[in-house]
């Protein structure tokens, strides 16, 4: 199949990408500015195309012969304008032009929505779903709460929190129930409803097997981390104070925290469905994500991360813009040295550091004092007694 995949530089989509290449679609990856894309998949199956949602105009690009459609586009943690407005623009012209493709199926991620009082982003999402199921192609919604898994948003502020503070004075809303589900099932879920005419035009819950409070979750984490913390939840914190709280103990911007405490205020438990069970899928409890998080941290394959796809506004002439090495007033100091062995070379750059030692800076007062100067191994020579 030919499909449009966009949100190419999201947290989401980054998963995504690799499952769908190694099945053997064509995807057309859709971004702002093909200098953010990361070409680390050398395929053929790969073509990537620039649009903007909230420009009409740039949707030309998309080609008429796509088959499906992922639509992972959301501006919660915009700084700039209303997300809310931003999100409608986005999904009204992607519908627009999407009626116009060969596209049968759209499948969007949103957020679980079981609440008549419900946030702002969360409102926004059901807004967006709404928007895509007004249309000529079939859409099948996923919604997800909590997402778990390395360089996630969700996986990250609970690192910081749990890590940085052994004593946390917390908001009640740490008693609000959620049910995490573990990136791995995500992706799975994404996958296995493609083409699946029964999925179309229907919404499903997706959640992983445990309801937890957020409290559970930050206490299941330290004990899987060998930590022990203690959580004090106090009656009256303002949700202000609460985002300020996130924003200066976590990595998260203050836009993004804002917009997750109004909806962690609202309980996101899924609603029964037997989608797990059609597809084969096996949900993974909150305590296993938390393992395969970071098994994949330790063995650095961290394949995205929240931060990989900001809407700011400092980005909107394309960040090869800043990335430009400067040439005009610059010196440059080039030299250069003919080599019989590049291995024997490159064994020696390999080695820098460690036991090796540096070239340069490695050395203190005290050390020169008990050492002497360093060698040209980067290593301190014994002073030799008088």
């Amino acid at each position: 199949m030919k499909i449009l995949l966009t949100g190419v530089t999201g947290y989401i989509a980054q998963r995504l990408l690799p499952v769908l290449i190694e099945n053997g679609h064509h995807v057309v990856c859709c971004v702002r500015d093909k200098n953010r894309f990361n070409s680390k998949y050398n395929s053929e199956n790969i073509s990537v195309i620039e649009a903007d949602f909230l420009q009409k105009d740039s949707l030309r690009n998309i080609p008429d012969d796509i088959d499906a459609a992922y639509y992972l586009i959301h501006s919660m943690s915009s700084d700039t304008g209303d997300f809310v407005n931003m999100e409608q623009v986005c999904a009204e012209n992607f519908r627009q032009r999407i009626q116009e493709t060969n596209a049968k199926q759209v499948i969007y991620l949103s957020g679980i929505i079981n609440e008549r009082a419900l946030s702002k982003h969360l409102s926004s999402r059901k807004n967006v779903e709404k928007i895509l199921s007004d249309s000529s192609f079939a859409l099948t919604t996923l919604r997800a709460g909590i997402i778990v898994g390395s360089g996630s948003a969700s996986f990250e502020i609970i690192r910081d929190l749990v890590e940085k503070l052994p004593v946390m004075i917390t908001p009640k809303w740490l008693k609000t129930k959620c049910q995490p589900i573990a990136i791995r099932n995500v992706v799975e879920f994404l996958y296995e409803v493609l083409g699946r005419s029964e999925t179309y035009n229907n919404s499903y819950d997706i959640g992983g097997p445990d309801i937890l409070t957020y409290k559970d979750m930050l206490l299941n984490f330290a004990k899987i981390r060998g930590l022990k913390r203690r959580i004090i939840v106090v009656p009256v914190m303002s949700p202000k104070i609460s985002s300020y709280w996130l924003y200066f103990v976590t990595a998260t911007s203050f836009a993004l925290a804002k917009n997750l405490v109004n909806s962690m205020k609202i309980e996101v438990v899924c609603k029964p469905n037997d989608l797990a069970s059609m597809l084969g899928i096996t949900l993974i409890d909150y305590d296993t994500s938390i393992k395969l998080a970071f098994g994949k941290i330790e063995q650095n394959q961290v394949l995205s991360s929240w931060k990989d796809a900001q809407t700011n506004n400092i980005f909107k002439k394309g960040i090869s813009h800043y990335v430009e090495v400067p040439v005009n007033g610059c010196f440059r100091d080039v030299r250069t040295r003919q080599l019989k062995n590049s291995d024997d070379a490159l064994a020696k750059i390999w080695a820098i550091g460690g036991k090796t030692g540096w070239y340069y800076g490695n050395f203190s007062l005290g050390a020169q004092r008990n050492f002497g100067p360093v060698n040209w191994r980067g290593r301190y020579e014994k002073r030799k007694k008088k």
